[in-house]
């Protein structure tokens, strides 16, 4: 099982990236946790530059595509700016509407300050319109204020660490549910 980490972040020290690298070092055996660090490397939403039909868009729209297309689910953590979605993050999911990458692919938030209300509610709309599935909300913020906030610290914090392993075994659960059933091998008639 295959999950993409998207910071919806550009700063270095970023404790949206920092949470998520602290799911990195939480994520149980049998499930593969990646950090999609290349939001900067995507241009401003322009659907003249996108050609569904031909495969055809920026570089770096591409690189976000193929990237979904080989993960089988999304954990998220995206700050709030004046009360709304980081602009890399709304860019990034405009560029996404139409292409389908995110289509049915259960997707988990976590949110690193009480403060990020306005964009939490706003990115959850917007995640159930691009993945016509439930957003998991991700236990909701998790409590930073007062801590140490490097990914290692994070990983063993008794507050924050459990908060962050029942999301990631919320989302696991998810992917769970909705993989198809493995199909059923018989055997012929009379066949020992």
């Amino acid at each position: 099982m295959k999950i993409l980490a998207i910071s919806g972040s550009l700063r270095k020290v970023s404790s949206n990236t920092v949470l998520l690298r602290a799911c990195l070092r939480l994520t149980p055996p049998g499930v593969e946790m990646t950090l999609y660090d290349a939001l900067g490397d995507i241009p401003p939403f322009n659907p003249d530059l996108d050609d569904l039909d031909n495969g055809i868009a920026p570089p770096g729209v591409l690189a976000l595509r193929e990237a979904l297309r080989a993960t089988d689910a999304l954990l998220i953590s995206s700050p709030e700016y004046a009360h709304g979605i980081s602009g890399v993050m709304k860019n990034a999911l405009d560029w996404l509407v139409g292409s389908g990458e995110m289509s049915s692919r259960p997707t988990a938030l976590i949110n690193a300050s009480p403060r990020s209300l306005h964009a939490h509610g706003q990115l959850m709309e917007v995640l159930r319109t691009v993945t016509f599935t439930e957003v998991i909300e991700g236990l909701l913020t998790v409590p930073l204020a007062g801590r140490k906030t490097d990914e290692a610290s994070l990983a063993v914090d008794p507050d924050v660490a459990p908060v962050l392993v029942k999301t990631i075994e919320a989302l696991v659960q998810a992917v769970r549910a909705a993989a198809p059933p493995e199909p059923l091998t018989l055997s012929p008639i009379g066949a020992r």
